[in-house]
């Protein structure tokens, strides 16, 4: 069975898409994969974005007939990591997404108004059991905001260690299908990424109990 990260939001640019790619060439990357994507958002901004990529993975499953019957087709694939991005709303369609989770993912600006717009996608993951990790995007050098948004986070759930910078570079490389870590391999948000996926591995597959 692939192990399946939901990446959910209720507030829309939040960086979602920017989070599904980010994580899934960077599992490709490492041999975690084979990776697929699920794009249940009406948007379609990660298909968009698969659409004009030209490397061949991480495949991109449709989610047309809905959720199940694409990571049953992921499964069949034979995919391992099944990343699914969900649209900003507090909606039966996420809820079941949470539900089938292995992990939740909320990417979460340092502001007022994403802070305020976490709390849905929490109540989801925790009626569903499930385990919610934060992510901090957008972070702007030494803004002390960061801080506050992560300690205020870390009262609902996980923060991960590892954060996404404010880097045009992010959108700069989605405009053909890449990541920053694929154009800019040195550059530090591909280290952003490693270190992000190097966490995620660790809470998908937590250390056991001594």
């Amino acid at each position: 069975m692939p192990s399946i990260i939901v990446i959910a939001s209720r507030k829309g640019g939040a960086g979602k898409t920017t989070a599904a790619t980010v994580l899934a060439v960077e599992a490709e990357r490492v041999g975690a994969g084979p990776v697929a994507l699920v794009d249940l958002d009406p948007m379609a901004g990660l298909g968009a974005w698969w659409q004009a990529r030209e490397a061949d993975s991480p495949q991109l499953v449709e989610a047309g007939q809905g959720l199940r019957p694409a990571l049953a087709a992921a499964r069949q694939a034979g995919a391992k990591i099944v990343i699914v991005d969900t649209p900003p709303a507090a909606s039966p369609q996420v809820a079941e997404a949470v539900t089938l989770a292995d992990l939740v993912l909320i990417p979460v600006q340092p502001s007022p108004h994403d802070l305020r717009a976490v709390g849905s996608t929490v109540e989801m993951a925790r009626k569903a059991g499930k385990a919610v990790v934060f992510v901090i995007n957008r972070v702007k050098p030494r803004a002390r905001l960061t801080g506050e948004a992560a300690i205020a986070l870390s009262q609902h759930g996980t923060v991960a260690p590892a954060m996404l910078g404010d880097r045009t570079v992010y959108a700069a490389s989605a405009i053909d299908g890449r990541t920053p870590a694929e154009i800019e391999p040195a550059g530090p948000a591909a280290s952003e990424a490693t270190n992000l996926w190097a966490y995620i591995v660790t809470r998908l597959n937590p250390e056991p109990a001594p």
